[in-house]
């Protein structure tokens, strides 16, 4: 068996490949109950870290050889609360490193309550033309208990500002399966994406991540355990909005207006390379993935003394790349082609034949065109589970 580091499946690599970069800004004004990515909700480091994130993205400047970047996506955290000059510096330094594609998607996620008209011209000005705005729900009931930043108001207001500063490639988070949010109000929420003319909708079932806040108070009994049908049942409703309205699901998570899918999401589910930069952010590269420290002080301190902040690394079996494609695959509406399977080997071929021929026999996948495997919209319920019946073991 080849070591996977030395091995290029044709399935994600693409004749033309383009990669990514991923921009971690670790600060939020607060933290929400269900959050458990890396941040901080002071802001003293700010601009030391600002000036160490550039001069990592400088470090880079040979990552991604003569290939040019299709994408770049500043995350968080909260990567609204950067003011105009820093987010200068920032993109500048990576123009400045990197063979930026003309037409590259340049995507910034936000809060309602932290966009104004004049940064955003600025924000603009500077290459970003896609938003990406945490309103996770538009009833004040749920953002209360979700510990959000903002308000209903504010999440109507900054769409409506999103557009009078020119940026109409606008997606929006939406939380299902809070205790808070009835089917009717789900449904009112998905209806506002509609009205509001979003392109984009990234729609997350609310999940108990150990750490949180959320985690703490069911522990103690301050709020019950979020029931589990309540979840499967709003995805359902989700499922039957997009059909009925003209959305590609084509992520279990993401759906879209015809053209917008989102670029730097599928080019992570398509294995093409990316650098990350910033505290916890992650790169991958032929196979080979790594991750900086997730520590603001400890970050700053490497990167200023000219070491790197890459806290470890690992390289992919061709087990784990397998698995990564079953999972990747079987979340995405095109798909596994058995063709693509086939090119792992005979083992695998076997693990996945195996794996997923009882969904299909109980209609929660189906086979099109002799090569396709697909779930059905009763599977998309239970994508990780039937991911995991195919996987390398």
């Amino acid at each position: 068996m080849p070591h996977a580091a030395n091995t290029r499946w044709n399935y994600c690599h693409p004749k033309k490949i383009m990669g990514g970069i991923y921009i971690h800004i670790p600060f939020c004004k607060q933290a929400c109950t269900y959050c458990n990515f890396h941040f901080s909700t002071s802001l003293k480091l700010k601009g030391d870290l600002i000036k160490a994130l550039t001069k990592e993205i400088d470090s880079y400047n040979g990552f991604f050889n003569e290939e040019k970047v299709e994408t770049i996506y500043l995350g968080g955290g909260t990567p609204s609360l950067l003011e105009e000059v820093e987010l200068k510096q920032i993109l500048n330094s990576v123009y400045a490193n990197f063979n930026i594609n003309p037409g590259a998607e340049v995507t910034l996620e936000a809060n309602p309550d932290d966009i104004t008209l004049d940064k955003l011209r600025v924000f603009r000005e500077h290459g970003v033309n896609r938003l990406s705005i945490g309103i996770q729900s538009f009833f004040d009931d749920d953002l209360e208990f979700m510990n959000r930043a903002h308000n209903s108001n504010e999440a109507y207001a900054c769409l409506e500002i999103a557009t009078k500063a020119g940026i109409d490639n606008v997606n929006i988070d939406l939380i299902y399966g809070t205790p808070t949010l009835t089917d009717e109000k789900w449904l009112d929420n998905l209806d506002k994406v509609i009205s509001l003319g979003i392109p984009h909708l990234s729609a997350y079932q609310l999940t108990v991540e150990p750490g949180t806040a959320l985690a703490s108070h069911i522990k103690k009994g301050k709020i019950p355990p979020l029931p589990e049908e309540n979840a499967v049942r709003q995805f359902e409703l989700l499922t039957q909005w997009a059909e009925q309205n003209g959305f590609d699901h084509y992520e279990i998570s993401n759906l879209s207006l015809p053209g917008k899918r989102s670029r730097h999401n599928t080019s992570y589910w398509q294995g093409k390379p990316y650098l990350g930069v910033g505290p916890a952010a992650h790169s991958y590269k032929d196979h080979r993935r790594s991750w900086n420290i997730a520590n603001n002080a400890i970050y700053i301190r490497k990167i200023d003394a000219g070491e790197s902040a890459v806290e470890a690394a690992e390289s992919l079996s061709t087990d784990d790349i397998y698995n990564e494609y079953i999972m990747t695959g079987l979340r995405r509406s095109e798909g596994i082609d058995l063709r693509n399977v086939k090119q792992f080997g005979d083992r695998y071929t076997t693990f996945f034949k195996e794996g997923i021929q009882t969904h299909v026999q109980n209609g929660d996948a189906e086979l099109i065109n002799n090569n396709i495997f697909r779930l059905t919209r009763s599977g998309k319920i239970f994508a990780d589970r039937i991911a995991s019946d195919c996987f390398a073991v």
